[in-house]
């Protein structure tokens, strides 16, 4: 295939100048940190998707951190997640001495399997992160179903998926706690950034201690004055700054200009690769509206002759930037050490042995989505 004059990331953020006007104008102000634009961000994002409350974090897994902390996970309990997914997602679960149980995916959707997540419950099950791969949301009221007959905790993994729908109600509104990642792949970017959000008053007040330091500024005696403060619980350090928010609540304005022009970008994807013999275009679930944070296809390795190795080679040396999300968690060496072998989950293995994750972001044109299904169509 002919080689583009310029290198195709698989994703990239879109920053314009009212997004530089609004980050120029909060380091012009009082505060740069623990300011209000915290408070308006977080705000916004918890209008956006139809909650309570929602707390911003310094990065994505900071806030499952967090999350984990306001379940209480704790030694012994374990907690039930996908194994395709960034590793943050079942790190959080350790950082609480928590044990990750993994269950497996299904087949067409590839977010976790509700019938699996069944099968992996014990006396000891505590939460379940199910993880919204690729923008596409998981089947969450069988989910909360599951949760609610087995009184354990949801924390939905929505780094990929704000903006997204399920049955009509945008992702975040349905369980115990939702995370979003604000990375600069992201449907919007803070640079770095995670944000919680909750219908719980008592999970969000843990949070809010939990991102600086278990400290609380409410007086515990009227004899102390206002600079007085305590230390409750071990917290961490993970506030998000004014400056973040400042970007994050200018990307906010522009999210379902955003998610619309993904979704264009995925039926033209779609469209071109429907037919094609060589690969297997990813499907759209019936009951949901994907973000489409990524694009990954099932490569037919036979049909193509090649291994995944030379078509991820050949692709990047053509400057399409082609990429694998994600190794199975428990492939990791970490993992390998605490006892995970291959093979506990047959289907998410054989899935990432054939995936591979085509460039998509909002600033991508119809051409550039010609020049990637170039590769498949040269035969």
């Amino acid at each position: 295939m002919a080689k583009r004059n310029e290198f195709l990331p698989y994703g990239q953020q879109s920053i314009s100048d009212d997004d530089i006007a609004a980050v120029l104008e909060t380091l012009q102000s009082p505060f740069l940190t623990t300011g209000p634009k915290i408070k308006e961000f977080e705000n916004a994002v918890a209008n956006y998707v139809g909650v309570n409350y929602a707390v911003a974090f310094s990065n994505g897994t900071a806030a499952l951190h967090g999350a984990c902390f306001a379940a209480g996970i704790e030694k012994g309990d374990e907690v039930i997640t996908t194994p395709i997914t960034f590793a943050a997602s079942a790190n959080c679960v350790r950082y609480m001495d928590g044990t990750v149980v993994f269950a497996d995916i299904d087949k067409k959707t590839y977010n976790i399997d509700p019938l699996e997540i069944q099968k992996k419950i014990t006396s000891n099950t505590k939460a379940i992160i199910p993880v919204d791969f690729t923008g596409q949301p998981v089947d969450m009221d069988e989910i909360m179903t599951i949760a609610q007959q087995h009184s354990l905790v949801v924390i939905e993994d929505a780094a990929h998926a704000l903006g997204a729908d399920y049955k009509d109600r945008k992702v975040g509104a349905t369980a115990h706690m939702t995370m979003f990642s604000f990375h600069p792949v992201k449907p919007i970017t803070t640079a770095e950034g995670g944000m919680i959000v909750t219908n719980d008053k008592t999970y969000y007040d843990k949070l809010l201690s939990f991102r600086s330091h278990g400290i609380t500024h409410t007086p515990y005696s009227e004899e102390q004055g206002a600079w007085y403060y305590e230390m409750i619980e071990l917290g961490y350090n993970y506030r998000m700054t004014d400056i973040q928010a400042a970007l994050g609540l200018s990307q906010m304005a522009k999210l379902d200009k955003f998610i619309e022009k993904r979704r264009e970008l995925a039926n033209l994807y779609t469209m071109e690769l429907k037919e094609n013999q060589l690969v297997h275009p990813p499907m759209q679930n019936k009951n949901a509206l994907s973000g489409w944070h990524l694009y990954s296809i099932q490569l037919d390795l036979d049909k193509l002759g090649k291994t995944r190795r030379m078509v991820f080679d050949e692709m990047r040396a053509s400057n399409i930037g082609v990429h694998v999300h994600y190794i199975p968690v428990y492939w990791h060496p970490y993992y390998e050490k605490l006892g995970y072998k291959k093979g506990i989950c047959p289907i998410a293995e054989n899935w990432y042995e054939h995936a591979l994750t085509l460039p998509l972001f909002p600033k991508m044109t119809a051409k550039d989505i010609k020049d990637v299904v170039q590769y498949f169509k040269k035969e």
